[in-house]
Order: C-alpha cells, then structure tokens, then sequence
C-alpha cells in the first residue's frame, strides 16, 4: 500500500445517491451496490495543490477512494460505475475485516477533445494485511506520470524496454482475450467425439498458447 502525504487528505464520505445520481446504474448494479458495499469515502486528492505535481496532458488529479465491503467479493460493475461518475482516475483501496487490497482501471481522457474519459482494462492486487508494510509514492516528475508509476504497480506482466503503458495495457487486454478464447476451444476440444474435428480444434489451441507465449 502506498502513503499519501497528509496534506492530499480529503476523507468524505461518498453517497451512492450521489454516484447513482452521475452513472444511472442498473437496477442490478444498484442492488450489488447495497448487498456488497458498505461505505466509501473518499480518501485523497493528489493534485498540484497537495503534492506539488504539475498537471499532464489532461491528468490534473488522481482520486484515492476506500470502499469498506461487506462481503469479500466485489463485481467489478460497482468500480467501472463510480469511474463513470468520476471524471478522473481513481485507485481503489478495497477493505474487508483486516485485510486490504488495491484496484485501478487504465483510464485516460477522450481523444474528441471532450471532457469525457475512456475506462480500460481493470488491474488488481492479491487481498493484503492491513498491517503489511506500505511504501513511499514512486518519484514522477509529474501527475500523469506519477498515475503510471502507481498503475504499474497492479499490472503483473511487466513491461517489455522502453514499453508505455498503453502498449502495456493492450498487450495484457490480448492475452486476456486470448486467454478466454482458449478456454472456450478447451472446453469444446474436451466435449467433442469426433476425432477429426477434435485434431482441428488441438491445432487451434496449439495455435492460441503460441500467441499467448509470444505476449508474456
């Protein structure tokens, strides 16, 4: 877990009316909100103004937000909403009894010149102690690339020499695409009776653990 510094603090609870009110979730992403989360406040605001980072192309705050569940479990619907609702990227602390963990989608503003932002893939850490060590923030020279540093962070894979993270994030989004196409030709591969058309669907399996390999 990272440390803020004290003066990014900002420590108000977040309605869900109010995220609702921003996102107009379903009916059934509103349920999940009430089975599944119990509160979230929002935590800190790192912005020129707190940490003395200035803004980059379009990345003027990052959000710190911490959601106490009530279950260990959280859908992924309940994040991609409050990304929804706020126009800024967020890392998320999930909290459960004693344990923590961290969550955080790429995001990045639109390219039509909007105000709007584009929510990617979701990173995400393994459940923590609340007592495990934490850590200093990376040192960036600014917010865009202090976001980066964090985000890097969640993502497992790590970068290839010189890779952005963009690159980064599509490079991941491949394999997990893959990854669920291999599933999928497994799953049938294990099902089919005929021996010609399972040989084809080995080949193709074959095939998609080659992509895979060539992505890691």
């Amino acid at each position: 877990m990272f440390v803020f510094p004290a003066k990014a603090m900002f420590n108000r609870v977040l309605p869900k009316l109010k995220i609702y009110a921003n996102a107009k979730p379903s009916k059934k992403v509103k349920a999940m909100f009430i089975s599944q989360v119990n509160e979230i406040v929002w935590k800190y605001k790192l912005a020129a103004g707190t940490i003395n980072l200035a803004p980059r192309d379009g990345y003027n705050e990052i959000q710190v937000f911490e959601i106490s569940l009530k279950v260990p479990d959280l859908g992924m619907e309940v994040l991609s909403v409050i990304d929804k609702a706020i126009p800024y990227p967020i890392f998320f602390r999930l909290r459960h009894d004693d344990r923590l963990k961290r969550v955080a989608a790429y995001k990045r503003p639109a390219a039509d010149g909007t105000n709007n932002w584009v929510t990617e893939a979701y990173f995400e850490t393994e459940w923590e102690k609340a007592t495990d060590p934490i850590t200093p923030l990376p040192v960036s020279l600014d917010i865009k690339a202090l976001y980066e540093q964090m985000l890097f962070t969640l993502i497992d894979l790590p970068p290839r020499p010189g890779e952005t993270l963009p690159a980064l994030v599509e490079r991941v989004g491949l394999i997990r695409k893959h990854s669920r196409e291999l599933q999928t030709l497994e799953a049938k591969m294990n099902k089919e009776k005929q021996f010609n058309r399972k040989v084809e669907l080995n080949a193709q399996v074959r095939n998609i653990q080659t992509r895979i390999q060539e992505l890691q």
